[in-house]
Order: C-alpha cells, then structure tokens, then sequence
C-alpha cells in the first residue's frame, strides 16, 4: 500500500504541469464550439455525476477504467488505447473480440488503476464511474477530460448513453439499442412468449472466493436482462439488500432454488465454495437440479460485461440453454 501512495505521488507531481496545460486546453476551447478558429479543439459539455464536463467533440485517445466503459466503447466503434482489468484476471474479457483488445494497453486494476500509465497514453477522454474512481476524480481530470457515471451494474444502459454522448457516438448508439431490444423480442418468442417466460422462474447464484454466496436480486446488470426477457423471479430475489443480493451460506444453498438456475464463479472454484456447495446433497435437492436445469456461465460475460455487446451474447446463450 505505502509503495502504490508513493507511486500515486509522484504521478502527481510528474503530472502537475501536464495536468494544467490539459485543463488550461480544455478551457480555451470552450469557443471551440462556435469555430475552429486557430486550431484548438472542439468541445462539448456533458453532464456526469461529477458535474458538467467539457469534452472533444471527437476523441481520439480514449481510456477506459471498467468493462462497461470498455464494452459502450468498443460497441459503438471507438478503440480504446488503454484500459483496467478485474482483480481475479490480468487480460480483458474473452468475450469481447481478441482483435479488438490485444492492442490496449493495461492501465492497472479495476478500481485502481496506474495513473502514471494512463498519462503516459496521453489520453483526450477518460470513463469511468464514482463508485470506481470518485475519489482519484481530480488526479484523473488533470490528465485529461474525466467523464463519470454515478455507478455501475443495473444502470448500464442509462451509463451506455452518457459514454455514447461523450463519445460523440449518439447516432450509433440507437442503432444499438434498437438491435437490442429487437433481439430481447425474438428471445422471448423462442424460448415459448411472454406468458411462458413470466411462469418460469429464473435464479441466479455466484459464488465468490472469500465472500458468502450471493443470489442475485433485479437490481444489477444481469437482473435487468432477465427483466427484459419478462422472466420470472423467485420471492427469495425480493428480499435481496438494496436490490443487488441476498447472500447465504452453503447451509441455506436451498433458498436459491427456481426453476432455473444460472450460475457463475468469480475466483477459484474451489476456494469461491462453488465446488463443495454444487456436490452437496442440498444443491442436489434443488427442483431446477433434479430437472437438469443449473448451467454454468461465464462470469466475466454474464456478471462483469455490463454492456451491449455483453448482453447480445447473454441473450444468445440464455435462448440456447433454455430451448436446448
């Protein structure tokens, strides 16, 4: 920790001029609006949770600092030059295209990323949200513009919007909502209509190394996927804290049962609970088990995707495993 202080400070420091230069850029621009003038770039105001933003009208340097800044970003055509990775991996999503990625460069973790890395990018826009990086705001704003949502998960296509806008992208960004929800249609229809889909009863259990096993309420990223599909969800997800889960121990495993279970592991298997928990006699007692109805998911897509093209394969793997 004192080591990551240290390096923070220096970043600093290093970046006090640049830092100022940037803003000082983005303040001359402000009738960069108006006319192109002697060169300076042209900007436009956002709103975010940290307050209006002057943004480039087209940023070309863009770095992202969570997989749902990653996904909008590279959903809606623009490529990152540098990005954070989740602290269980050193590599960003396999879902998203290899082609896509494997010329950003890492900035560091989720949460805590290298600032001396991301200035070293020389970046024109930063996203990322509050609840990530709220308290590192003014050290990220003196490298360059920072765009924040207030947070992440269940208000992804709210997030989705605001990174189209800053990014410029508004006119795409239809387009992918349009595809979207057309998709969610065609979804519900294979899988037997909104009746079917209401009368059948989906859960979805993570287990996470070092922390009790979470039963995932409506209120987070894959809860409004299932609510778009118009599925069904036990009563145990309305007593979820805040929305987001209701957490139990392996003893309490038969609480989670529905009809379907879905299920997912952040960490290792064995250490997340997942392996002792799903060969128990109580997990095997579960209705969806007895009728074969538990499928394993992959947790960096069905979790931590938290963006568009995430929810495109979601909603391709929802329709296989429930019509297969």
């Amino acid at each position: 920790m004192a080591t990551s202080l240290r390096h923070r400070g220096l970043a600093l420091g290093a970046l006090s001029l640049a830092g100022a230069l940037t803003l000082s850029a983005c303040g001359s621009s402000d009738s960069g609006d108006k006319a192109s003038g002697s060169g300076a770039a042209k900007t436009h105001t956002v709103k975010t949770a940290m307050g209006d933003v002057k943004v480039p009208v087209n940023p070309e340097r863009v770095v992202v600092l969570d997989t749902g800044e990653l996904d909008s970003a590279l959903t809606l055509g623009v490529q990152p030059v540098g990005g954070t990775h989740s602290a269980s991996e050193d590599s960003f999503p396999s879902y998203l295209p290899a082609s896509r990625t494997k010329n950003i460069k890492q900035v560091g973790e989720i949460a805590n990323p290298n600032l001396e890395t991301v200035a070293s990018l020389k970046p024109d826009l930063i996203l990322t949200s509050k609840v990530r990086d709220g308290d590192r705001y003014e050290q990220l704003r003196a490298i360059a513009p920072t765009v924040m949502t207030e947070s992440t998960g269940t208000a992804w296509k709210e997030n989705f919007q605001l990174h189209a806008e800053a990014l410029g992208k508004q006119a795409e960004a239809k387009k992918v909502v349009a595809d979207y929800d057309a998709h969610v249609a065609k979804v519900t229809e294979a899988i037997g209509g909104k009746e079917k889909a209401a009368a059948t009863e989906v859960n979805f259990v993570r287990f996470v190394e070092g922390a009790d096993i979470r039963i995932y309420g409506k209120q987070n990223y894959i809860g409004s996927i299932l609510a778009d599909l118009g599925m069904g969800r036990p009563a145990i997800t309305d007593k979820a804290k805040d929305g987001f889960s209701y957490d139990v121990s392996p003893e309490k495993i038969d609480l989670a049962d529905a009809d379907v279970v879905f299920t997912s592991t952040y960490g290792d298997p064995a250490k997340a609970g997942a392996t002792k928990t799903m060969n128990s006699g109580l997990w095997k007692g579960l209705k969806a088990s007895k009728d074969g109805k538990v499928f394993k998911v992959d947790d960096r897509l069905w979790i931590a995707g938290i963006g568009y093209t995430a929810a495109g394969k979601i909603l391709d793997e929802f329709q296989a495993k429930m019509t297969g």
